[in-house]
């Protein structure tokens, strides 16, 4: 992790969840803010960080205007060391901390597992390449129990927790289907080059990831749609599957990755149907704390745009 705290837990009565205190750092919209501890913990300061498409039908994400998210300038603060004891508060001096969190039940994030291309938690973005930038995963299975899944393919997890999240859907009257999976380098290679082409690179990638810099190559993202009149296009979010998709992704491990007014972050428009295997435990979390892109709640920077 690139910012880590100790964590303390308690032991939890039976059936509820455990505890952890995770102090971590990341740009909070509205300043900083200091939540309270409820175990005692030393606090100091931390330091802060696709679109397959059928062809013959264009995204409306390429068509899209921007919406500039609120400007808001972190204030660097002085915020005094806090001990928090059974018994006791000693309060200490100590050095400016600024965009400081507190977090009650913070994701444990292995190290390295960001910059891992096997891991759930990979994160790929315009400045963030995976690393191979060819990197093809070892154990793509196809989409069972999903509409078109068959020929379709995903990380075993991944599709597993797809089709869990499908017949959650199906229980309730609705359904999905996937429409795409993992591409290979060389498959997002032809196809960014086709929307280049076709758009310019400018508009291109604002919805199309360049080869190595895309999720679905981790094999852990995939595109979902419910009617075909609505298939890769926004117009999936006003669909009933598609609100509940939205409302109850995070159930089963999964996000929207390219959520609606953030293009200032993830650098693509808003893409409802593009969804993200992240794992229960941390698509919790983001959901608890109403935080709903990935580089927020992981403390790594914006990446609007590629280094070159």
């Amino acid at each position: 992790m690139r910012a880590r705290a100790e964590h303390a837990r308690h032991s939890p009565e039976r059936g509820e969840r455990p505890r952890i205190l995770h102090a971590r750092s990341w740009p909070i919209r509205g300043g900083a803010v200091l939540l309270g501890l409820g175990l005692g913990v030393g606090v100091g300061a931390v330091s802060a960080g696709s679109l397959p498409v059928n062809p013959a039908s264009e995204p409306e994400a390429a068509a899209a205007s921007s919406t500039a998210p609120d400007s808001v300038d972190a204030e660097a603060s002085a915020i005094p060391a806090v001990t928090a004891t059974a018994g006791s508060v000693e309060v200490e001096d100590a050095t400016p901390v600024a965009e400081i969190e507190v977090v009650e039940d913070g994701p444990s994030i292995p190290d390295g597992a960001l910059d891992d291309p096997t891991s759930f938690l990979v994160v790929v973005n315009k400045s963030r390449p995976l690393d191979p930038m060819t990197y093809a995963p070892e154990d793509l299975v196809n989409v069972e129990g999903v509409p078109g899944g068959s020929s379709e393919r995903l990380r075993s997890e991944a599709a597993e927790a797809l089709a869990q999240m499908r017949d959650a859907a199906v229980a309730e009257g609705l359904d999905f289907s996937i429409a795409s999976g993992y591409r290979s380098y060389t498959e997002q290679i032809s196809l960014h080059s086709l929307y280049v082409g076709r758009r310019g690179t400018t508009v291109a990638e604002s919805f199309s990831a360049r080869a190595g810099y895309s999720e679905h190559q981790t094999g852990w993202a995939a595109d979902i749609y419910g009617s075909t009149s609505c298939r890769v296009k926004r117009c999936f979010a006003d669909e009933l599957i598609g609100a509940w998709v939205a409302e109850n992704a995070w159930q089963y491990g999964w996000i929207v990755r390219y959520p609606k007014d953030e293009f200032d972050t993830t650098g693509y428009w808003y893409e409802p149907w593009h969804v993200r295997y992240v794992g229960v435990e941390l698509s919790t979390w983001m959901h608890e704390q109403g935080i709903t892109v990935l580089e927020e709640a992981v403390g790594l920077p914006a990446a609007p745009d590629y280094a070159d």
